[in-house]
């Protein structure tokens, strides 16, 4: 995913659930790159502040099955319209991820649309998520509904405020 950095448009949803700097990245692709029917299609990634992104975190574990009858991996979707696809809300949870400090994070949508496909690669390579978040590293791809696709990014940051946040919390912690 070279120059993935020009055609994505980076949404930041911080302290998820309440639970501080579990923050996330949504990657909205710009309208030269989209899913079908020109719809954007968005990339759900960690942020940089996430807690698996600090130094000193191994990750040991990632898991997309979230219940006991609902695995992500089991998304099979089919043609243009995209039938079969797991419809998300903005916490429906898409995978688990225990580090090896006994911890275990759960990677939330951010946004309604349906499950295009997971990342399978992390599973074999978690260390991928670490190095390469934004990129090979990515989680999943979610395609909004078209009539929301203008409104997804309600109650996401931009960059900008995103800092502005970062910022706050350094200043608050030291």
């Amino acid at each position: 995913a070279a120059g993935a950095e020009r055609y994505f448009t980076r949404w930041y949803k911080p302290d998820v659930k309440g639970r501080p700097c579990e923050d996330f990245c949504v990657l909205q692709h710009s309208n030269r790159r989209v899913g079908p029917g020109g719809w954007p299609i968005c990339v759900i990634t960690l942020a940089e502040a996430h807690p698996l992104l600090q130094s000193g975190k191994t990750i040991k574990s990632i898991n997309y099955q979230i219940s006991a009858n609902c695995s992500r991996l089991q998304n099979k979707v089919s043609g243009k319209s995209k039938r079969g696809a797991q419809f998300l809300t903005e916490l429906a949870p898409l995978c688990r991820i225990s580090s090896s400090d006994g911890e275990e994070y759960t990677i939330y949508s951010c946004i309604r649309g349906r499950l295009i496909e997971v990342n399978e690669n992390i599973l074999s390579n978690p260390t991928l998520l670490q190095e390469k978040p934004s990129t090979e590293g990515y989680i999943a791809v979610v395609l909004p509904k078209f009539e929301e696709s203008k409104s997804i990014t309600q109650g996401l940051l931009t960059q900008k405020e995103y800092e502005e946040v970062l910022l706050k919390r350094r200043n608050s912690s030291s």
